[in-house]
């Protein structure tokens, strides 16, 4: 069992996907006990066993649905109905089985370091994201400014990108003190796995930042999922009600009630000006 929660805390280290099944009730002769686990990875492999046979692998199948869509699930199994799920053992009853999502915790990369982001930081941390600021000056990006960042970075946009370490369960959002410095980290942002990417700014904006850098050679299904303007079109003005209308449009996203490219159902979006 020690093996199951140490590889928990090692997938959640590498910030991988995993999913956790658990027989919560028995009744009658099963070919496991109550309280058995098994540990299934976002590679398939797996830790741990529930009993074997079929309905090992229908947890297992479960497991995956439960890694997409990061909810949980329960499986009834009745091996009375169905003999085939005790693999040839003499066994006559039932169990149900629940399957837990195993998730590192998601990351939120702020690209600048204004008053926009100062709010945006603090209100995804309360919904359980950690946060890295970045910006190209050191009086702004630091752990004084914002304290409940992970990590802040200071300097050019593009010594910054290579120190971090963004996968697909993260999110960026670019917001910083001018257009040259958006298109720099936007430039690098399409480059990364991130699950969400998302800029401050009006349409006109990401329509010319979409031209230039397809001339550069940048995929165009990439930028297709560039959530700009960013946020949920709540009619946000203020840095906290926009920092509001980005966040759920992030935990949206994270619960799969928004896909990760954006939809026109949700336009227009807040009319940001930088």
């Amino acid at each position: 069992m020690s093996d199951v929660f140490q590889e928990i805390v090692k997938l959640r280290k590498e910030g991988r996907k995993g999913a956790l099944a658990t027989i919560i009730q028995v009744q009658g002769s099963i070919p496991s006990y109550e309280s058995s686990k098994i540990l299934v990875r976002d590679d398939g492999s797996i830790v741990g066993t529930v009993g074997g046979g079929c309905v090992e692998a229908e947890v297992w199948s479960a497991a995956q649905d439960v890694m997409r869509e990061e909810k949980p699930r329960r499986l009834h199994f009745n091996l009375n109905a169905k003999p085939e799920y005790d693999a040839g053992l003499v066994c006559g009853g039932s169990l149900d089985i629940f399957i837990e999502p195993i998730l590192s915790t998601p990351s939120l990369y702020l690209f600048g370091a204004g008053h926009v982001s100062l709010s945006i930081s603090k209100v995804a941390s309360l919904a359980g994201f950690e946060t890295i600021v970045s910006d190209d000056r050191e009086a702004f990006a630091n752990s004084e400014r914002f304290p409940e960042a992970l990590e802040t970075h200071a300097g050019p946009w593009e010594e910054i990108f290579p120190q971090l370490k963004i996968s697909e369960l993260s999110y960026i959002v670019i917001a910083t003190r001018g257009h040259k410095g958006d298109l720099a980290c936007l430039r690098e942002a399409l480059k990364t796995p991130a699950r969400y990417i998302g800029m401050i700014g009006s349409k006109r904006k990401i329509i010319e930042f979409s031209k230039a850098l397809d001339a550069e050679g940048a995929a165009p299904e990439r930028l297709e999922q560039v959530h700009s303007p960013v946020g949920l079109a709540i009619g946000a003005l203020t840095p906290e009600e926009i920092a509001v209308s980005v966040v759920a449009e992030m935990i949206a996203v994270r619960r799969n009630a928004l896909a990760s490219v954006p939809s026109l159902t949700y336009k227009p979006k807040v009319q940001q000006t930088s």
